[in-house]
């Protein structure tokens, strides 16, 4: 695969320095190595500025050269801002909009246990996968696979990571579409006063007008080059976060509303309902795919590693995440109880107050997120961009043509464009998917941390490591098997070529 990169070795980090013999055979018990050599003296600079470089040029990195033809890759001039903008605008988004549901199978108690337990792991595997950025001497992971196929080998790698990664990319990208595109049906009915059926234009028409825009903004050439569309993402996704449990909480609990079960029934019943809940709430927690790519837009030196930056970026972006996800989940669950409808928070806001709040309020709701869903949608076919051109780089050897780059995203806008009008139920599935793309965030990064890093065999970071990478793995596979279960169970309604 193109952006594979080879091993260099380290040269030692202390490099040795013959002494004169003079020096050699001058006692030096009782004298500090002030006295003999001056702290400004011309001999000690040239020694520490040879131990400098030769440590520097002992660590260099040796760069693919096709990553210098690649949207991820191409340009390296990132700082920690950008990468709080990215993580943030790709931390939260329309999955927040579905916690309060979770907690109406797990209750007010298990439903924050759980909600926090996922939090602080996922924080976790994050710190994780920065540190192996750059964890091999001579080599910097830049893309989630290589570090996957490096860790597990190529074959298993690729078996393993690709298929949830893809998911993450162009999955997501599709369903953001048909979010965009709902959202900008309801802005206009909103604005106009219309309903569903003077609306000019139908849903999918509405859906291809939201594909037009964001393939258009898509032309940006690299991921450096949409931070300020990740901030205004960031920036929006926040607001409309905090905009809807407010106005839910202000507008008080509803009538009549209740915090018991939703649904009565077997045990068997309420363990489905209890797996489709985590299943949410590992949903809502994603962009761990992103995290080695955001960084890889960073330069990076011995003295100036990238994962300093990164970090303090991320701590940044998922304070704010904490401070959107908790009232949103807590606050959307006050207010709605179990009549929250299924497709989450947004729904019930338009639902329950669309008589008894504000237009302007509603209107900048629905403007808010499909701004958001627009940014968004950048980041996260980024990757498909950048797999899409490392095919055509690997075979051609040269930079893809900037009418076959604008080709290959005005395609993949097309496909994912296809996909939601064709599978508009698939946010019915959310619970099925979290657990599907559940390894990546929480399993592969501690498998691959002992495997790359090696702590020591029995050591406490190895026994949580290994804990945590298994857990992860056991409760991907409970999710799985008991979202097909629960739609066996219950059934789904197909809607092929139906959006509503």
């Amino acid at each position: 695969m193109a952006g594979e990169v080879s091993e260099v070795r380290s040269a030692p980090l202390s490099p040795v320095i013959s002494a004169p013999p003079s020096l050699i055979q001058s006692p030096m018990v009782g004298r500090s190595p002030a006295r003999v050599t001056p702290r400004a003296s011309p001999i000690r600079k040239a020694v520490a500025s040879m131990k400098g470089y030769l440590e520097e040029v002992g660590h260099i990195t040796k760069l693919d050269p096709q990553d210098a033809w690649l949207p991820i890759t191409e340009s390296r001039n990132g700082n920690a801002y950008y990468a709080a903008f990215h993580n943030l605008c790709s931390g939260i988004g329309f999955q927040a909009l579905v916690l309060p549901v979770a907690f109406i199978f797990l209750g007010w108690t298990w439903g924050i246990i759980c909600l926090s337990s996922a939090f602080i792991w996922q924080l976790y595997t994050l710190w994780l996968l920065i540190q192996l950025h750059e964890s091999v001497p001579g080599i910097r992971y830049c893309r989630y696979l290589q570090l996957a196929n490096d860790a597990f080998g190529k074959r298993l790698g690729t078996l393993l990571a690709y298929l949830p990664i893809m998911y993450l990319s162009a999955g997501i990208s599709s369903a953001i579409i048909g979010v965009g595109g709902g959202s900008m049906k309801l802005f206009f009915n909103i604005v106009s006063g219309s309903t569903d059926q003077s609306n000019p234009l139908s849903t999918v028409e509405w859906y291809l007008v939201f594909t037009c825009l964001a393939v258009i903004l898509s032309q940006l050439p690299n991921l450096n080059s949409i931070a300020g569309v990740s901030l205004v993402g960031a920036v929006t996704a926040v607001s409309y976060c905090t905009i809807i449990w407010v106005v839910s909480v202000g507008r008080g609990r509803l009538a009549g509303i209740s915090y018991a079960h939703v649904r009565e029934g077997s045990i068997m019943d309420r363990t489905l309902d209890v797996i489709n809940a985590l299943g949410l709430i590992a949903f809502a927690f994603r962009g761990h795919n992103l995290v080695l790519e955001i960084q890889a837009t960073m330069p990076s030196t011995l003295k100036h590693p990238s994962r300093i930056p990164m970090w303090r970026g991320v701590k940044a972006a998922y304070l704010l995440v904490a401070c959107c996800m908790y009232p949103m989940a807590i606050g959307g669950f006050w207010s709605y109880g179990n009549q929250i409808p299924s497709s989450g928070i947004l729904q019930a806001l338009y639902q329950f107050h669309s008589r008894d709040t504000s237009k302007v309020v509603l209107g900048l709701t629905a403007l808010l997120v499909v701004i958001n869903c627009l940014s968004s949608f950048q980041i996260y076919a980024m990757p498909v961009f950048d797999n899409m051109e490392a095919g055509y780089t690997s075979k051609k050897n040269k930079r893809c043509p900037r009418w076959l780059r604008s080709g290959f995203r005005t395609m993949f806008g097309a496909i994912g464009f296809l996909i939601s009008v064709a599978f508009p139920f698939l946010s019915d599935l959310a619970g099925l998917m979290g657990g599907i793309s559940l390894p990546i965030t929480l399993a592969y990064p501690c498998f691959m941390w002992i495997i790359v890093r090696k702590p020591n065999r029995y050591s406490a970071n190895w026994y949580i490591n290994w804990a945590l990478g298994v857990l992860g793995m056991g409760l991907s596979v409970v999710l799985v098997v008991g979202g097909l279960w629960r739609l066996i169970d219950s059934g789904i309604k197909f809607r092929f070529f139906k959006p509503q």
